[in-house]
């Protein structure tokens, strides 16, 4: 498949993580159905955890969705879905890393709210959707940190396990230094460093995401 065509079709796939990453609110019955069209047009690796977590998702009351959503990507340090937190901790190099993010969305014409952070999961893969061959770059420079997530949210038995499995599958498999990362930040844990974050929140003050427009598949807000 030309690359143009992979990229075409990840981002469908990163437009539907996104919103799956979402706080479940009314409108998240309409990602659970946007996401099942998406998935239906990947493969398997990708589509498959898709469905299982819309299929989830879909039996379980929002309000009992939402309080597990909360629970987990909210309260839990392990399952924080800010990516330069695994490198960085709340370090002097995490408000760097938060600050190209923002200078690489910005050169995209891409501009954030003051509330919203650059490293939310969320917010990168929607910025993905849009920029595919950027957001690719942005996804592998944050590999370690994804599959800690992704582990994390299986340690934790959480539904959006599935739709990291899904974020996963679209990027390279883990190289032997990114192997070497997780382990290491697995057993070690992000640095503790308490200063130099300013003008930016922690992980344990989280925003929440606001979405970009979708030009690709057209889907609710």
């Amino acid at each position: 498949m030309r690359p143009s065509a992979v990229h075409a079709r990840n981002a469908l796939a990163w437009q539907a993580q996104s919103l799956l990453l979402a706080y479940p609110d009314e409108q998240f019955p309409e990602y659970l159905t946007l996401a099942l069209r998406v998935a239906a047009t990947q493969p398997k690796p990708v589509g498959d955890p898709l469905e299982a977590f819309a299929e989830h998702a879909s039996r379980t009351p929002l309000p009992d969705l939402a309080a597990e959503y909360v629970a987990t990507l909210d309260h839990r340090k392990r399952c924080c879905p800010y990516l330069t937190y695994y490198a960085h901790g709340d370090t002097r190099k995490r408000g760097i890393a938060l600050l190209r993010l923002k200078q690489t969305y910005a050169e995209a014409g891409r501009r954030l709210s003051d509330d919203e952070l650059p490293d939310h999961l969320a917010v990168v893969l929607e910025f993905a959707a849009t920029d595919p061959p950027t957001g690719h770059r942005l996804l592998t420079e944050h590999r370690a940190g994804l599959e800690l997530l992704r582990l994390a949210l299986r340690d934790a038995d959480s539904p959006w396990a599935h739709v990291l499995d899904s974020v996963s599958a679209t990027l390279p498999a883990l190289a032997g230094d990114e192997r070497a990362a997780v382990a290491r930040l697995a057993a070690q844990g992000p640095p503790e460093e308490q200063v130099g974050l300013d003008p930016y929140a922690s992980p344990s003050s989280p925003a929440s995401p606001v979405f970009l427009p979708d030009p690709v598949v057209g889907g609710p807000r």
